[in-house]
């Protein structure tokens, strides 16, 4: 077919069909992870219903409570005085799952068809997530159901993370790979966003459907997942993305606009979704202890723990310290507290923008983290002495904490799975993602539970460790940016006047 077309019809009509792939996959494993954060949200939302000074609230005529009180309209377990130990152990029952999970995860997700390894996780989430949930309508108050609950849906949830860097890794080359999944990594605060929205929709009365909404969306994401996913280009006869290793020859690059990438044959998407060819023979999946000796990988992985810690901190905490601290309603303090995620979208994207412009993810990283230690402190001090210095500093936190947070869980994953040490073969991209994921999901476990310990000395220690723990992630990198400085230097004494065309590589 292609020597029937003049060349220029030939390039348009197969860069399009190409690009449009391209974008669908990247639509969807975004909606898909949309999914996956809204569901974890409504906790940090419906906290503080299940705790509250009920002194202010009438009671009901038939009510049999003390007049004095003043937790008559909390849900036990949680009206007791030691809510918030009861509270940080239902985070934690989630995070220390999902971090012992993810280890084990992304062997299986190199191992099994993404399609349905996705498929089953996503149902899976969105059914532990409504079961939460309706332990409101079926009355439950006993704390093991609601911890028990977590356990699961944080094991089941560890399917999400690799699998959709892994696909999306498939899909696109290194060429524009922090611009694409900075703007991509926005789904984290998307997810968030819709899951304040949705919970505070219902916070107030039948808490339960903050979690069964999501959890019903989740599933629903699930069965679309399904059917439309398409693991490789190669499964629809597209151009396979050029990686580190692998020669031009062999392959042109769809990220370089000197090329031609081209599909070789015509055919619609439910071609796509429903007759996939099985792809090329694959190189045999890397193991554990390989993946984890690829430079760099120690050092991102050790950083991305402290950078998750306080990004997961805010993420649990945050409604319940507006709501403590600058006194608004429940539903005032979760919509609030989205605008910490409007700031991590701008940050995410601004990261992978300068990441992709200067070559130097470490450095880039490290910048943004210099900078949130004493915006944190700022926020802590000042950001609650009126609404628009609180709106301010709550996206500057936001895109400062979660900027080289985002980075490192896609663009720097992406690089360093498919690493020119590697030799092309990038089976190693789920292992990565999880060992990086992984390590820094301890980091999110530690942080939720440090904050329920530490809040009843007062928030200002809480903010003193999460200053403490983005420095030590900025620490961590000193080596990977002093390599990078390096780098820079001796390209430019090469000659080339720039460090432009530097590969991250070391």
């Amino acid at each position: 077919m292609r020597s029937s077309l003049a060349p220029g019809i030939w390039f348009i009509r197969t860069f399009s069909r190409d690009s449009w792939y391209r974008g669908f996959i990247l639509l969807l494993t975004f909606l898909i992870y949309t999914c996956y954060h809204m569901s974890r949200k409504p906790i940090s939302v419906v906290k503080s219903r299940l705790h509250q000074n009920c002194s202010g609230i009438i009671q009901p005529p038939n009510a049999t409570h003390s007049p004095n009180d003043t937790t008559w309209c909390s849900w036990p377990p949680f009206d007791q005085d030691n809510y918030k130990e009861l509270l940080g152990a239902v985070d934690n029952a989630f995070l220390v799952a999902y971090a012992i999970g993810m280890f084990i995860s992304g062997i299986f997700g190199e191992r099994l068809p993404l399609r349905y390894y996705l498929s089953a996780g996503m149902l899976l989430s969105g059914l532990f997530t409504s079961l939460f949930g309706l332990g409101y309508f079926w009355d439950i108050h006993v704390l093991w159901y609601f911890v028990l609950i977590q356990i699961c849906n944080g094991l089941v949830q560890t399917t999400g993370w690799p699998s959709v860097v892994t696909c999306v890794g498939n899909w696109f080359g290194k060429g524009r790979r922090g611009l694409i999944m900075g703007i991509w990594n926005s789904h984290t605060s998307v997810g968030n966003i819709l899951g304040s929205l949705i919970a505070g929709i219902w916070v107030s009365e039948r808490w339960g459907l903050s979690f069964v909404v999501p959890g019903v969306i989740t599933a629903a994401m699930g069965i679309v997942t399904f059917f439309f996913l398409i693991e490789y280009p190669e499964d629809v006869d597209c151009t396979t993305p050029q990686h580190h290793g692998e020669s031009e020859e062999k392959q042109d690059s769809p990220e370089d606009p000197g090329n031609n990438p081209y599909c070789h044959q015509e055919s619609s998407l439910e071609a796509a979704a429903g007759c996939s060819k099985e792809p090329s023979a694959q190189p045999a999946a890397i193991s554990f202890w390989g993946a984890l000796m690829i430079p760099g990988v120690i050092e991102f992985s050790l950083c991305l723990l402290f950078a998750k810690l306080v990004s997961y901190t805010f993420l649990y905490w945050l409604p319940l310290y507006i709501f403590n601290v600058a006194h608004f309603s429940a539903k005032e303090a979760g919509d609030l507290s989205t605008l910490f995620d409007v700031g991590g979208i701008t940050g995410g994207i601004l990261a992978g923008l300068i990441s992709d412009y200067t070559n130097g993810r470490a450095t880039t990283c490290c910048v943004m983290l210099i900078l949130a230690a004493p915006m944190l402190f700022l926020y802590n001090h000042f950001g609650q002495s009126g609404i628009a210095s609180s709106i301010v500093m709550l996206i500057i936190c936001g895109a400062l904490v979660n900027g080289p947070y985002a980075l490192i869980t896609t663009a720097v994953s992406a690089d360093l799975g498919t690493h020119q040490s590697l030799k092309g073969n990038s089976k190693a991209l789920s292992t990565v993602t999880a060992i990086i994921d992984g390590t820094g999901s301890i980091g999110a476990a530690l942080g939720p539970l440090l904050a329920g310990l530490i809040s009843p000395t007062g928030w200002n220690n809480v903010f003193y460790m999460l200053i403490s723990a983005d420095i030590l992630a900025c620490l961590l990198l000193c080596r990977l940016v002093y390599k990078e400085i390096l780098a820079c230097k001796s390209h430019l004494s090469s000659g080339t006047g720039s460090c432009l065309a530097l590969t991250h590589t070391q």
